[in-house]
């Protein structure tokens, strides 16, 4: 096991290094950061003592071995924008945009995980198809169209919440019900074909042929079998919450997360923000899909790792 942890641990740090140079390579490579800073009135003067104080007029080699090397001492740079250590201003906001993913996909997980078993225990029934349709919607919806139309009945129309920002529990709902909304969908059509596929097998009809409980049969044996699955699916979405999903809903209500983070240094051509965004992001990822693998075991003795 902590044979199998630590390579995969050093899997995970060659990504985050291969990410990481990628995104400084291509945020060099698409703009000029002296062009974001200095007005088009500025002389020429001017241009070359930008340059000189970001270090951009070196070559791109040397700017990434310097980078590389700050890094490693924990100096992700300066944000342009701010004036401040990115790394600092990042960590202060993964707190709020980890509150709203956690709660986006407590969402997901607990009514994909009711909705599917209940649409597997009456196949083809008016149920089933009725979530099987409702999933399918949720996952060809886009979010900034959904995080709108909730904005506009449960907020304007109604006043139930708040449109934007952040406080009390009611500030997230609508977001956190917005972000959940695809994976929810995709996670109940997982679920469902999985739930179905274990209600087949041969270990379910002796269960019943037994006289055991068809509720004790669902979740005593076929719900756990589909865990593995279930898990895979729930890690898969976690990730894309976090690396991709919540960079639209944080704009549309204003949530003063990572994801919003992502727009604003991205517009304002804030590079050494976005490339501490994308390291955070990665090293995020790679834990997630570490504590995903080493899940597995508990829904299958089967899978074991090397000692």
């Amino acid at each position: 096991m902590i044979r199998y942890i630590l390579f995969r641990l050093l899997n995970a740090a060659i990504i985050v290094i291969v990410v990481f140079v990628l995104v400084f390579l291509l945020t060099h490579w698409v703009a000029n950061p002296v062009d974001q800073l200095l007005p088009l009135s500025a002389t020429q003067s001017e241009r070359d003592a930008m340059a000189e104080k970001l270090g951009t007029d070196q070559p791109i080699l040397v700017q990434l071995y310097d980078y590389v090397a700050a890094a490693l001492h924990g100096d992700l740079g300066t944000s342009w924008d701010q004036d401040r250590p990115a790394i600092d201003i990042v960590l202060e906001r993964l707190p709020t945009t980890m509150q709203l993913v956690a709660a986006a996909f407590g969402i997901a997980m607990v009514f994909g995980l009711l909705f599917g078993v209940l649409a597997s225990l009456w196949p083809r029934s008016f149920f089933d198809k009725l979530v099987s349709t409702s999933s399918l919607v949720g996952i060809c919806l886009p979010n900034f169209w959904v995080g709108l139309i909730l904005m506009i009945v449960f907020a304007v129309k109604l006043g139930w919440f708040p449109t934007s920002g952040v406080g009390t529990w009611k500030n997230l709902v609508l977001p956190a019900v917005t972000l959940a909304l695809l994976p929810l969908g995709r996670i109940v059509e997982i679920v469902r074909s999985a739930m179905l596929d274990q209600m087949r097998e041969q270990y379910v009809v002796t269960a019943r042929a037994k006289g055991v409980s068809e509720w004790l049969v669902v979740a005593k044996h076929a719900l756990k079998n589909t865990g593995v699955t279930t898990v895979t699916m729930g890690g898969w979405e976690l990730g894309r919450m976090i690396a991709g999903y919540t960079v639209v809903v944080e704009v549309v209500f204003a949530w003063p997360g990572m994801g919003h983070l992502v727009f604003e240094s991205i517009k304002q051509g804030d590079f050494a923000l976005v490339q501490a965004l994308a390291l955070v992001i990665a090293v995020l990822i790679g834990l997630l899909n570490l504590l995903v693998d080493l899940s597995y075991p508990l829904f299958d003795p089967r899978i074991k790792y090397g000692s």
